[in-house]
């Protein structure tokens, strides 16, 4: 999946181009690697029975994976049309039309009208806020049990990719940037909501992170 929940621009940088391809390739590989890994460590917390907020969830891969390992009902929130569009389809086509519901737009800025799950999921999304503690913090709070994300190590190379990518999508004029947060920063606001760590794996660029609520 890409960094689909940017505050500005996603709407019309992550279209119906990109959704058609994502879903081609689920379709013909299923998830990626760090998302298959996300997806791993939350299963083997277990999720019998269990509601999904898929925050940046694309064409929605992630709910329809977890929907087959036992999740009854997700939400899905996008800032790009054209996914969220993919998404709903790609879910009646599977059979989980009823258990899918999406929202379209910023979800730090439509947080308060969208309920608590037991699950909350960033994939790739942290990368692409410009307002980390905003993102991280509301979402947090939402998970009542499981909390994972995908997103950039805090390296210095992967600061380096940052630093020569930015200026190449402002040639461009994509309407996006990429944003590299310190681990530590991160780790800071969602355990500031009462999250526990449980697993964490460095995969290349990205690291993957799952935080329970203790009971």
């Amino acid at each position: 999946m890409t960094c689909s929940e940017c505050a500005s621009g996603g709407a019309n940088v992550f279209g119906t181009r990109q959704a058609k391809s994502q879903l081609k390739r689920y379709r013909k590989k299923g998830p990626d690697g760090t998302t298959r890994m996300l997806l791993n460590a939350l299963t083997a917390e277990g999720v019998e029975g269990l509601t999904l907020l898929d925050i940046g969830g694309g064409v929605g891969v992630i709910s329809l994976d977890l929907f087959k390992s036992g999740v009854t009902a997700a939400t899905e929130v996008d800032a790009s049309p054209a996914y969220i569009a993919a998404a709903k389809a790609e879910a009646a086509r599977q059979g989980f039309a009823d258990r899918i519901t999406c929202q379209q737009g910023d979800f730090v800025a439509l947080a308060a009208d969208i309920p608590a799950a037991d699950i909350v999921t960033l994939d790739r999304v942290i990368c692409c806020y410009p307002d980390m503690p905003a993102l991280v913090g509301q979402s947090a709070t939402k998970a009542t049990k499981l909390y994972g994300a995908v997103y950039p190590r805090d390296l210095w190379w992967v600061r380096a990719l940052r630093n020569i990518g930015n200026p190449i999508l402002r040639l461009m004029r994509v309407p996006i940037r990429l944003f590299i947060y310190r681990t530590a920063a991160v780790d800071a606001v969602i355990r500031g909501s009462g999250l526990v760590p449980r697993f964490h794996r460095n995969a290349g660029y990205w690291q993957v992170v799952v935080y329970a609520r203790p009971v």
